[in-house]
């Protein structure tokens, strides 16, 4: 079981390439990746990207890369030969206009000229670049699938507890439904001998007695309840489970509602609020679960 966030750092160090990838991750419903990197690794956010699917299927992740290239590597230039000869052009407009003032126009000086010479940017990232770029990626990922999955085992735990208390709740519940309409048919019993003075039809009074057990009966609820804890158990067990646990939280809430809506009595009423309660903190945390 894997939680959806967590923090996972890579670093690639070699032959002069420094190289770190930092890969964070938050609740999503589906997987987003979001890569923020060099220009010189645009070309290669696929990559980065099928690295993180490997990895991981839910949740939004961002990654952040930066590197240094201390590699002995020739260096070139380009020289914008037409911005230069403005330039000159336009020195010698000046000096037309202002002939009293000392021509200091030297080869040096146009070289100065902004923009005149600049430095090309390398093309793209070689092989070197690339390989570090995917290790470093791998073992980012690696350490923040770790950590998703030590915050998935303290959730299970979790989980697996407040499943036990739904679990008690619903024993409980269990426990306490048959006696429900036989208290009634008492109750109702001694309302009518006391307004009838000990003259009741012990007939109509079962005939009521027999209808109110049918609409209160919440055997099937309790039946699907059981079932539904023992697939809890059963899909917490598998690694990949928060959209299996999510739909089957929906049946745990489904159930209660109708053992709610069905009770007259307190007792029941009461547990199946604490149900209700129970239910609720566990489809928060399978919010966060992958």
């Amino acid at each position: 079981m894997y939680s959806m966030t967590g923090f996972g750092k890579g670093e690639y160090c070699e032959d002069g390439i420094e190289l770190t990838v930092e890969a964070k991750s938050v609740n999503n419903r589906f997987l987003d990746v979001s890569v923020k990197s060099p220009r010189v690794f645009f070309a290669y956010d696929e990559l980065v990207r099928s690295v993180v699917r490997g990895g991981i299927s839910r949740g939004h992740v961002d990654v952040f890369v930066s590197y240094s290239d201390r590699r002995e590597r020739e260096t070139s230039f380009t020289v914008d030969e037409a911005l230069a000869r403005s330039y000159v052009n336009a020195a010698a407009k000046i000096k037309e206009a202002f002939p009293q003032l000392p021509d200091d126009l030297t080869l040096t000086s146009v070289l100065r000229f902004p923009d005149v010479v600049k430095q090309e940017d390398r093309v793209g990232a070689d092989d070197r670049l690339i390989e570090g770029l995917k290790r470093a990626t791998e073992r980012a990922m690696s350490a923040l699938k770790e950590m998703r999955r030590k915050e998935g085992e303290r959730l299970k735990a979790d989980l697996l507890a407040r499943m036990a208390a739904i679990a008690e709740l619903r024993d409980r519940i269990a426990a306490r439904a048959p006696s429900v309409a036989e208290e009634y048919r008492k109750k109702l019993t001694d309302r009518i001998n006391e307004y009838l003075g000990g003259k009741a039809d012990e007939t109509r009074i079962l005939t009521e007695a027999a209808v109110f057990a049918d609409k209160c009966n919440i055997d099937e609820e309790l039946t699907r309840l059981s079932s539904h804890v023992a697939e809890f158990y059963r899909i917490c067990e598998q690694e990949t489970v928060g959209r299996k646990l999510d739909f089957l939280i929906q049946e745990f809430n489904r159930e209660c509602n109708t053992i709610c809506s069905k009770s007259n009595d307190a007792a029941v009423t009461g547990a199946a609020l604490e149900m209700k309660n129970e239910i609720e903190k566990v489809r928060e945390q399978i919010q966060n679960l992958e």
